[in-house]
């Protein structure tokens, strides 16, 4: 179920039956780096992964990650939406796309379509995002979307520093 689109993509719900990509995406070696080890080391994981965060985001908040896919061949390339953690007081955009589709403005053609439909939709006023300290391709494309700095902060005690940003959607 299609849920945004633009010109090049559609962003739809995950189900269990995207396990196979999702295994993929979150063992890149990027997404280790920059995001962090899930723990998805086979199918059962990666089926888990999903109806634990994704499925039960869309249940709970009525908002999420969604699947990125280009629109022909219906090809899936990345992931792009909302997450809502206990440690942070607003929604924060997440995203994170296969290495084959970086450089392409898809993140960004997903990232403003999610942004859109939390003004329009979600009716959400801030938004927020994380990245890690040295991930500059995220921060330049936050940037890129309207999102500013705002500080460095801890998400748990032992876990690392992150930057926290914020953007404010006009009503």
């Amino acid at each position: 179920m299609t849920v945004l689109e633009t010109e090049r993509l559609f962003l739809r719900r995950f189900t269990p039956d995207d396990a196979e990509f999702i295994l993929t995406l979150l063992n890149e070696p990027s997404f280790l780096r920059y995001i962090g080890d899930k723990q998805v080391r086979n199918l059962e994981d990666a089926r888990q992964y999903i109806l634990n965060g994704p499925v039960a985001s869309y249940e709970r908040n009525d908002f999420g990650l969604y699947l990125v896919e280009l629109r022909e061949p219906h090809t899936p390339i990345g992931m792009c939406g909302l997450i809502k953690r206990e440690e942070l007081p607003d929604p924060d955009i997440g995203f994170a796309f296969l290495p084959d589709f970086w450089n392409k403005g898809f993140a960004f053609e997903a990232a403003a379509v999610v942004l859109q439909d939390a003004g329009d939709r979600l009716r959400l006023q801030r938004l927020l995002a994380i990245t890690s300290q040295d991930n500059d391709a995220s921060i330049k494309l936050l940037q890129r979307l309207g999102f500013r700095f705002e500080q460095e902060i801890k998400l748990s005690p032992d876990r690392e520093r992150v930057k926290l940003f914020a953007y404010r959607i006009d009503m």
